[in-house]
Parts: C-alpha cells; sequence; structure tokens
C-alpha cells in the first residue's frame, strides 16, 4: 500500500514545490501544491500538471485517488496565510 509521504514523494520528484502536504488513507490522498510552475496557469491546467507527474501511478492503479486542495504559486500561497 502507498503512504502520503511516497505519494509527496512522487509529486516532488516531478515538480519543483515551495510548500507540499499529502494526507490519506493510502486509497485516495489529497495534496496541498504550492509551485512557481504555477505562475501564469489557469487552474485547470494547474491540476493536469500535479496529475500529470503521477499519471503512470494513476493508471496502474497504484495511487487510486489524488484529490488536489490547491494548487497555488508562492505569492498566492503566502498572501493566504498572511
Amino acid at each position: 500500500m502507498v503512504t502520503a509521504e511516497q505519494v509527496k514523494q512522487y509529486i516532488a520528484a516531478g515538480l519543483d514545490c515551495t510548500h507540499l502536504d499529502v494526507e490519506g488513507d493510502g486509497h485516495h490522498f489529497y495534496a496541498t501544491v504550492v509551485s512557481d510552475a504555477f505562475s501564469g496557469k489557469r487552474l485547470v491546467d494547474r491540476h493536469r500538471l500535479i496529475k500529470e507527474v503521477i499519471k503512470a501511478r494513476l493508471l496502474n492503479n497504484e495511487i487510486h485517488a489524488l484529490s488536489i486542495v490547491k494548487a497555488q504559486t508562492p505569492d498566492e500561497w503566502r498572501q493566504q496565510q498572511g
């Protein structure tokens, strides 16, 4: 069974993140991802970028589901934490 820490490592290996948090129960995971790569991208494109990083693991059902709680740029993240 895949752990939240493993999913976090999978995302971090494919996307340069300034903040990354993953929680889950071994089947369904929830991710908060903050990355400069999201600058100028629409929300749907940000989600696609994250899913692309773990696409193979989703297709082979190693990861059953990933819900993206937040996909923000570092500036958006700082403003929200403000």
